[in-house]
Formats: C-alpha cells, structure tokens, sequence
C-alpha cells in the first residue's frame, strides 16, 4: 500500500512568516514613524491557498521546506490545525522564511522578504509520490527548477496543474509549459511577452505556452482569462479593506476549489474574487478566510467595482 494516501490537492512552493505592522501611511524617505502594534502569522503564497482549500472541504497536502526555528514550529502547527497533511524539508540551524508587511490605512500592503538561500526548494529534495498522489498540483514559481519538476510529473500523471506567478523568474518559460491554468499578477503577462497591451499578452501566452486557460488579477479592477476561444472577466467585489495581504493567494485557493467542483469558469472567476474581498476585510494572508456559504453570499449580493473600459471591445 501506498504510503501517501490521495489528496485533492498538492501545493509546492512559499511559505513565509509575516509581521504585520499597520500603520496611518508608509512613512517617506528620512522619516521616523511609529506604530502601536504588530502581529506575527503563518503566510506564503502556496501554504495560504493550500489552507484554504483545506478550510472549505478539500483533502490537501503541502511541500515546503523551513528552517528549525520558532517560525517553522508556528507553520507546523498552523498546518496540523487545519488538517493540513505535510512533506516539510527541515534545514538545520537555518532561519525559516520571513516577510515585514507595512499595511496603510488604506489596507494596501507593502512586503519586505527575507530568505536563507538554503532553504531553496531543490528538485533532490521532492518525492514524485507526494505530486503524483493528487488531483491537481499547485505552485509558484520562486524555486522554479522544483516547481518544474513538481510540474512535469503532475502533468504526466494526468493532474490539473495551476501556478501563481508574480515574477519573471529565471528557467520559467519551462515551467510554464508544464502549467494548465496560468494566472500571474496584473503586469506579468506584458512583461513576459513583451507586449504592452494585456489583451494580447494574454493571447500570446495562451499561444505560446499550450495553457488551458491564461488570466491577469487586477487588485480591484478584478481578473482577466483568456481561454483560447473568449475572454471571461469578473469584477472585483466593493468592500470595506482592512489588509490586502494574501489576496491573490486566496483568490487561487477559490479557483482551484472551483475547479474541484466542476464549476464553469465565469463562476470559478466569481467565487475566486469573493473569496478574496472577504479575506481583505481581516488582517493577515489568512485571517480573512471564510466558510464557501459565506463567501457564497457575498457573491449574490454585494455591490462590484465598474469593469475597466479597456476590456468593453473584448467583452461585448
């Protein structure tokens, strides 16, 4: 008998630990600031959008790797608390993966990383039954080379294959032939293509790369997809922000739970944008995730930002 039971989901790739510091404004050049409180909280792209997945029904694992300090202790825990299986990698006398997050008043975050370049996700460090033992695999592309490889086995074994990408990372083009469902920050796919229209871009990345669907998250201008037939848009959801940490990242937990479902894409799209407006209404990657009949109803019934006039022509 196999030694790793069947999830519906594997995520390999970021975890981080993050303070979050919420301050009036971002201080300018020079100054001297203060603030009245900071909370440290699991995070990191993958780890959070496993979580929620986890949260809302689906059997998860994740594949990371930490140092053997206090912060991977608060990981483990956060990951056993949800019911989270793991595959941790622990290196020794190394400090675990950190992010300084400045939240303005606005809830707009600004991130400062910190990263032991030994705790770089190796393909030596990855068994192929931890990926192959799932539905769908889930990455980023940070450590790109494990990430390809993590790839490259779900998409020989069958697996739906979805990565969050916000860089232009070196070797990503190999990932990203290996990836079904591409959905990258608002810049990337111009930068990628060298393309300064998004419409095209998208299109260009469909094309070349053979994804099954390419898409852009906007921040409150919502999520552009282009599926090689139609663009699909969702608006993003008008609500009060506290903290926009972790959005993106839930925002693929609610695609891929989506996806587990069977759903068709337009509400894929939808729920996925809900799900991350109600996590900006709490602090930290994490503190927003709600229950799906909660996020459900968000999406019946509060009030969306204007869709952008630049997809009108597109979308008619």
């Amino acid at each position: 008998m196999p030694s790793t039971p069947i999830v519906d989901l594997v995520g390999v790739g970021l975890n981080a630990t993050d303070t979050l510091i919420p301050l009036p404004h971002l201080p300018q050049r020079g100054a001297k600031i203060e603030y009245r409180q900071e909370t440290v909280m699991p995070g990191g792209q993958v780890a959070t959008a496993v979580v929620a997945c986890q949260r809302w029904g689906m059997r998860t694992r994740y594949v990371g790797k930490l140092g053997d300090d206090d912060a991977a202790r608060l990981h483990a825990l956060a990951f056993a608390q949800a019911g989270v299986e793991t595959r941790l990698v622990t290196v020794p006398n190394a400090a675990s993966p950190r992010s300084l997050i400045l939240v303005d008043g606005s809830g707009e975050r600004t991130v400062l990383c910190r990263r032991d370049d030994r705790l770089t996700l190796q393909p030596r460090d990855l068994q192929r039954e931890w990926v192959v033992r799932a539905r769908a695999l889930h990455v980023d592309g940070f450590d790109t080379a494990a990430a390809t490889l993590a790839a490259s086995w779900a998409r020989e074994a069958g697996l739906a294959v979805t990565a969050d990408l916000d860089e232009v990372y070196a070797g990503v083009d190999g990932l990203i032939e290996q990836v079904d469902y591409l959905i990258v920050s608002r810049d990337l796919p111009c930068r990628l293509m060298q393309e300064s229209n998004l419409l095209r871009a998208l299109r260009k990345m469909h094309s070349r790369y053979g994804c099954r669907l390419t898409a852009a998250t906007l921040g409150p201008d919502g999520v552009l997809a282009w599926d090689g037939l139609r663009f699909s848009f969702s608006p993003a959801f008008r609500v009060p922000v506290v903290d926009t940490t972790g959005a993106g990242d839930i925002f693929h937990a609610g695609f891929l739970y989506g996806l587990a479902q069977g759903w068709e894409l337009d509400r894929q799209l939808a729920f996925a944008c809900a799900a991350a407006a109600m996590n900006c209404m709490a602090s930290g990657a994490r503190g927003g995730i709600q229950p799906v009949e909660e996020i459900e109803a968000l999406l019946a019934g509060c009030e969306c930002y204007p869709r952008p006039q630049e997809f009108a022509g597109a979308l008619a």
